[in-house]
């Protein structure tokens, strides 16, 4: 009776995973594809319309140039991982290589998209709250910022480049981490996780709720329209439009 109910228990545990795996592999290629084509028409689109050719624009395709280390790297290797069970099917210095690219691939891109989007909310920031006053980030600033975001991102994420490692198992190769093979028993990943999440996550999030709480709040203590002045009412359409722009993006 026991033998039944483990060769039932065994039947449909791997009748889910394979469900799993078709699942997974039908739900992610379409995803790959579309996003791959959608962010580089982004990047292209802001390149050759001059009218596009802004600040937030600029950050915006900036964001989606990142993006697209997440089709090209995350989703494959989320993939092969769900069907090989996590093993590492590329050995040799090309494994090796693997091995410590994606992982900081994946989080770079992470990494600049988070800044891209702080840089969004403080250019919608200053349209909005002082719609009169020149530009917080002006058109000349932009690749300086967007040169910055990269290089944030690829110093933040090298110590990834000399953790990773191949390692052999009895079920086969994987890709793990040797943080302190790396660097010495005084530290440890925790904390550098730790640290990422602190200027990656817990900072940014609540700075981006306040920026646009505070948009939100300028915009709906004014004064009703037929209570204003052209001027005022000019000024006032002008902060909606600003207010928008990023949120249709």
């Amino acid at each position: 009776m026991n033998s039944t109910a483990n060769g039932s228990s065994g039947f449909w545990s791997c009748l889910n995973f394979s469900a799993l795996k078709i699942g997974g592999t039908v739900a992610f290629c379409p995803i790959i594809i579309v996003s791959l084509v959608a962010n580089s028409l982004i990047v292209i689109l802001v390149c050759k319309t001059p009218n596009l050719k802004k600040p937030i624009n600029f950050f915006i395709a900036n964001m989606a140039l990142s993006d697209l280390l997440t089709p090209m790297f995350w989703m494959p290797s989320n993939l092969s991982d769900l069907h090989t069970n996590s093993l590492f099917l590329i050995g040799g210095k090309i494994g090796q290589a693997l091995c410590k690219l994606l992982p900081f691939f994946i989080n770079s891109s992470f990494a600049v998209s988070i800044q891209n989007l702080i840089l969004i909310a403080v250019d919608r920031f200053g349209a909005v709250v002082f719609p009169l006053r020149s530009p917080i980030i002006r058109s000349k600033l932009c690749p300086f910022f967007i040169l910055a975001t990269w290089i944030v991102a690829v110093a933040v994420n090298s110590p990834e480049l000399f953790t990773y490692e191949l390692v052999e198992d009895p079920k086969g190769t994987r890709c793990v981490v040797e943080w302190k093979k790396a660097f010495g028993e005084s530290s440890s990943y925790g904390s550098f996780v730790l640290a990422y999440d602190i200027l990656f996550v817990y900072i940014p999030v609540p700075l981006l709720v306040i920026l646009y709480s505070i948009m939100v709040i300028k915009l709906k203590t004014q004064a009703q329209p037929g209570e204003q002045s052209a001027d005022t009412q000019q000024q006032r359409d002008r902060r909606n439009r600003n207010f928008k722009c990023p949120l249709l993006s």
